[in-house]
């Protein structure tokens, strides 16, 4: 069963940072010191091996030097003497001694399983008595005088060794374990005190209030790695705080908007109630008045609920391939009157292809021309041009008048923002207009921008273009459409010329 989809993970956790840091730290020392004392314990072991060879070498050395003057039955005698004199009570060194004269006998081979072999004839064996390990050497002595050639064994215990290595693997495993502990306790606090800008910063995040939205957390003492994030989150702050106080203006201007037809209505009800000698003639007419503000406030509430269509992301659908051209002639021509009544001249030039909603492009456009249209002079002319650029078609419609200062540019496109400090033409706008066109910009992958030099205000909005691939492609389709058309008419004609029956 397969229990890893079910324990946390490590790094997601809710676990404190500071924690989680201070045991990484204690995990990576016990690894270290694991590691550090592996090897120690590995060299310990390597000399004490070869010191217990060498105190071996020496004992053989001495061994063979009594035994090969053991040449006679006498000297031999003194020779088994002291080869006894030379075992220890402990038995941690043994000697023996064989061969095919069993007069030249000493003590008993030692036998075992051989765990171990090194070159020069070392061996480590397990004594089949249970006993400790021994590490044996064992030499050829050849004949001389009445002794026979004779096999010399010198065994030593490996008990100090293993005792030295289990007191000192003891002391590694309490010494690892005790400085993992020390190194989880210090790097615990040594994070606590790194976190605290962190926790500095929490703390300031946590006083900003819906009452005091302009504060901002302080970066002046923050690390690198902090200041970047502090920064972005300064950030958010300031695209939160605009936010608001549009959506705080837009609430103040949708109420305004609203409560004037509102007002009207109710004060021409009330008239109308309140007089009872009121002829049919007037009465149609106060419910034709009702009427025109009841159809401001469709429009005011039509373009709110296309406007929160468009901040949901709404992309504009039903595109056709269309000139942009013939699209704002289209439009020139249907605002044919107003430009009349205005005495305003309208001229356009440039043209494009690309993807658009007619409907949603001819209301873009004639937003923009008649924004233009009440900003114009009598015998003024509005020029409409359509450019490229890059991967963007723009349409901007420019007209002669007053320059717009910089504070204003940055909020034409602002829901329910008038450049004029009044709102003596309210009735005939309700400042939806340039707002709607940047929505239907953003619906079709675009944006839009205002200029304003030299007596000419432009304002623009783009649209996605197509690309020479696409234009190519579609060139080729339709003249593989048209291709296959005239092949299907030709083979029509000469299915009918037949001779009639």
């Amino acid at each position: 069963m397969n229990t890893s989809a079910a324990s946390p993970d490590f790094y997601t956790s809710n676990r404190s940072i500071a924690r989680r840091l201070a045991l990484m730290f204690a995990l990576v020392a016990l690894c270290m010191f694991t590691l550090i004392g592996t090897g120690l314990f590995v060299v310990l072991r390597t000399q004490l091996e070869r010191h217990l060879r060498e105190s071996l070498d020496d004992r053989m050395e001495i061994a063979r030097i009594i035994v090969y003057h053991g040449v006679t039955p006498e000297k031999w005698k003194m020779a088994r003497e002291k080869l006894t004199d030379m075992t220890p009570r402990d038995n941690t060194t043994l000697f023996s001694v064989w061969s095919d004269t069993p007069l030249f006998h000493y003590g008993t081979p030692l036998q075992g399983e051989v765990v171990d072999s090194w070159p020069g004839g070392y061996s480590r064996i397990q004594p089949s008595n249970g006993t400790d390990d021994m590490l044996t050497a064992t030499q050829t002595i050849p004949a001389y005088g009445m002794r026979p050639p004779v096999h010399l064994q010198v065994c030593a215990s490996y008990l100090t060794n293993l005792r030295t290595l289990r007191v000192f693997g003891f002391a590694l495993a309490a010494l690892s374990a005790l400085g993992s502990l020390a190194v989880l306790w210090l790097s615990y606090g040594v994070t606590r005190l790194g976190l605290a800008p962190l926790t500095r910063l929490t703390r300031d995040a946590a006083e900003v209030r819906p009452n005091n939205r302009s504060q901002r957390l302080n970066t002046a003492s923050l690390p690198l790695e902090l200041n970047e994030l502090a920064h972005s989150f300064n950030g958010a702050l300031e695209r939160l705080d605009c936010a608001y106080g549009r959506l705080e203006s837009f609430n103040a201007d949708v109420a305004h908007e609203l409560r004037t037809p509102v007002t009207i209505l109710i004060g021409q009800t009330e008239v109308a109630l309140t007089r009872s000698d009121r002829s049919v003639d007037d009465l149609r007419h106060t419910l034709q008045s009702n009427l025109e503000e009841y159809e401001r406030m469709r429009a005011i509430i039509n373009d709110m609920l296309f406007l929160a269509r468009a901040d949901q992301g709404e992309r504009a659908t039903g595109l056709v391939e269309v000139s942009l051209a013939a699209e704002v002639a289209r439009t020139l021509e249907f605002l044919e009157i107003p430009f009349d009544e205005a005495r305003v001249r309208a001229v356009s030039h440039g043209d494009a292809i690309a993807l658009v909603n007619r409907s949603l492009f001819g209301r873009a456009c004639t937003n923009l021309l008649m924004n233009a249209i009440q900003h114009c002079g009598r015998g003024d002319t509005v020029t409409v041009s359509i450019t490229r650029e890059h991967d963007q078609v723009r349409i901007a419609v420019a007209n002669p008048g007053d320059p717009i200062e910089s504070s204003v540019l940055a909020h034409l496109f602002d829901r329910f923002y008038r450049a004029e400090v009044s709102r003596t033409n309210s009735r005939e706008n309700h400042g939806l207009g340039l707002a709607i066109v940047k929505a239907i910009a953003e619906m079709h992958r675009g944006t839009v921008s205002v200029r304003s030099d030299a007596g000419v205000n432009t304002f623009s909005f783009s649209v996605a273009a197509l690309s020479a691939g696409d234009l190519a492609v579609r060139e080729a389709g339709a003249a593989a459409n048209a291709q296959a058309a005239a092949k299907a008419a030709s083979g029509m004609g000469a299915a009918t010329a037949g001779p009639r029956v």
